[in-house]
């Protein structure tokens, strides 16, 4: 006997060699897809039924700060040099453990309600986050965020802090949690530090997650300092892979394009809080036509403030088109590829796809709204219409985290209440 069986589903599989299913039913066993088709001779111990709904592939959100809910709308509006120096790192400094649990546990309750199964992440205090993610039941690919300044004496305590992160939480929560190296950035890591992390990355057979020209400061930083930007600065001292999950890469030039695509870089393209602090656009178009992996992410909620993956794939898909003036730019589809297939290949997990033998990773959008009627075009509604608040169900390593809107895996209001405690506490000891 079948664990679930979903039934009467329009099933959006985001495999290319099935394609849509109309009036479709999946069966879920042991955590993993048995059958999809439009009809089976299983029984299971749970029925749903999802008529006038779309099943899909959860969305994997591949670049985020998790805790950071607990900044959500802290310093709105502000230069990204005041924003950083005078608000968000002085408050990071104060943060104990106990608040980036609470700051995970919110997250991982939001993205649960807005169709998120899987997410990368890239923090302090990872630990925490890890045991919030295993409570929660997601899936996350997790690393603590390293920064070295050139410090020998940090450097080593850094890696060591991220080593033994790695090697404690690597396939923990039932293979729900993977982790990675996760250096902060190119001007923010020594060169020398860099190359440690990726032989240590290598040696432990895990990826590294790592922000790459979000900003102009940082590529005239490199510039002024390597005489390269970071892309050829990365090149130079053989960083590049597909092990890597470059988060932003907004500063591009055609040739930075062609390195990423040569050396199957996985890009991650946070539209939401790239506009919100103006840091630029991510030549997405330019990317996926030189054969780059691009998924999407949505940044830690200070610079974003919600974690939505639906609303990340329509400013994605409208920044492109209004960018290169064109409007066939990204279509629907991509964007959803983007958000489904690239982000599980970015992780590195058999997720993204709704396939027999695939994680049982998958939510259920009701269609059956205003906004949402009349449907002409499914993934046209999902990427322009939808929202995170359309999804009934989100279904994990198949364990049913939420259904008919309702939360299961988490008690809701308690993990409101306690945000709100612990962002009461956290701004009392910043004295802001």
């Amino acid at each position: 006997m079948a664990d679930i069986i979903i039934k009467n589903a329009y099933i959006l599989t985001m495999d290319p060699k099935t394609g849509d299913i109309d009036n479709g039913v999946v069966v879920i066993e042991s955590g993993t897809i048995k059958e999809i088709g439009t009809s089976t001779n299983c029984s299971a111990e749970k029925v749903i039924d999802a008529k006038g709904s779309v099943l899909m592939p959860g969305l994997v959100n591949t670049h985020c700060h998790a805790g950071m809910t607990i900044f959500r709308g802290y310093a709105d509006d502000m230069q990204l040099q005041d924003w950083l120096e005078n608000h968000i790192w002085p408050a990071e400094a104060q943060l104990t453990d106990e608040d980036i649990y609470a700051g995970t546990k919110l997250a991982c309750l939001e993205m649960i309600r807005s169709g998120t199964t899987a997410f990368a992440d890239m923090y302090i205090h990872e630990n925490m986050v890890a045991r919030a993610v295993d409570e929660s039941g997601m899936r996350a690919a997790l690393s603590y965020g390293m920064i070295d300044f050139g410090d020998k004496e940090r450097a080593a305590k850094e890696l060591k802090e991220g080593s033994e992160f790695v090697k404690e939480w690597n396939g923990k929560a039932d293979g729900r949690i993977d982790t990675m190296y996760g250096p902060h950035a190119p001007n923010t890591c020594s060169g020398d530090f860099l190359t440690r992390v990726k032989e240590q990355a290598i040696k432990d057979n895990v990826k590294i997650h790592i922000h790459v020209l979000e900003t102009e400061s940082e590529l005239n930083y490199m510039k002024e300092n390597f005489g390269v930007c970071s892309i050829h600065f990365l090149k130079n001292i053989d960083f590049w892979g597909p092990d890597i999950l470059a988060a932003h890469c907004i500063w591009l030039s055609d040739g930075d394009i062609k390195i990423l695509a040569e050396y199957d870089v996985n890009i991650s393209h946070n539209p939401n809080s790239n506009m919100k602090l103006a840091s630029g656009i991510c030549p997405v178009a330019k990317l996926l036509d030189a054969g780059a992996n691009v998924s999407l992410g949505t940044d830690g909620c200070a610079s974003n403030n919600n974690l939505d993956m639906f609303e990340e794939m329509r400013s994605a898909a409208l920044l492109q088109k209004v960018s290169t003036m064109d409007p066939t730019v990204l279509p629907a589809r991509k964007v959803l590829e983007m958000a489904t297939i690239n982000g599980a290949k970015a992780l590195g997990i058999r997720s993204g796809m709704l396939k027999e033998g695939y994680n049982a990773d998958m939510i259920i959008v009701d269609m059956n709204r205003a906004h949402l009627t009349p449907v002409y075009d499914v993934a046209s509604h999902l990427v322009y219409a939808a929202s995170g608040k359309d999804v009934t169900a989100t279904i994990v390593n198949g364990k049913v985290l939420m259904e008919n809107g309702k939360v299961l895996s988490m008690n809701e209001q308690e993990v409101i209440d306690t945000a709100v405690k612990t962002s009461k506490d956290l701004i009392s000891r910043t004295g802001n």
